[in-house]
């Protein structure tokens, strides 16, 4: 069941890339960063952790490794971030949601919306925590190597 779910994100990130016209030879980068990403939120939910701070731990690692694909292959972060998430997004829940409200049941809609909010703010807490700590170490390496 992992390898299947492994090689669904992978293909899904790297699927994204194409659609938002990423350079070809970063397909690859982009589907491992949405690879990993997305095995952090698989197995921490399969140990039993709520989907909630799985996807947080999930987008902190996509931001990390966006963070040094764009470092060493010399890219915008933006390519490896964008295609990386894609895994993590709610995007069944958030059509269940929207079909709950369709049919009247409120009660479930509302309950449905307010998870697909937390999901979407533990994804962007999790890209904006890695920024946060590039930037960090940024100012800190360059304090440490001041002469």
């Amino acid at each position: 069941m992992l390898l299947a779910q492994l090689v669904t994100s992978y293909v899904a990130a790297a699927g994204f890339g194409i659609l938002f016209n990423a350079p070809k030879h970063s397909l690859f980068q982009c589907g491992m960063v949405g690879m990993f990403g997305w095995m952090v939120y698989y197995i921490l939910v399969e140990q039993g952790l709520d989907a909630v701070p799985a996807s947080l731990f999930g987008s902190m690692l996509v931001g990390i490794l966006s963070q040094l694909c764009a470092k060493i292959f010399k890219m915008p972060i933006i390519i490896f971030n964008v295609s990386g998430i894609i895994p993590l997004v709610p995007g069944g829940l958030a059509y269940d949601a929207m079909r709950k409200f369709v049919e009247n049941d409120y009660y479930t809609a509302v309950q449905l919306s307010a998870k697909v909010m937390l999901l979407a703010g533990a994804i962007a807490i999790g890209l904006m925590f890695s920024e946060v700590m590039n930037q960090l170490m940024k100012k800190t390496s360059g304090w440490l190597h001041i002469e």
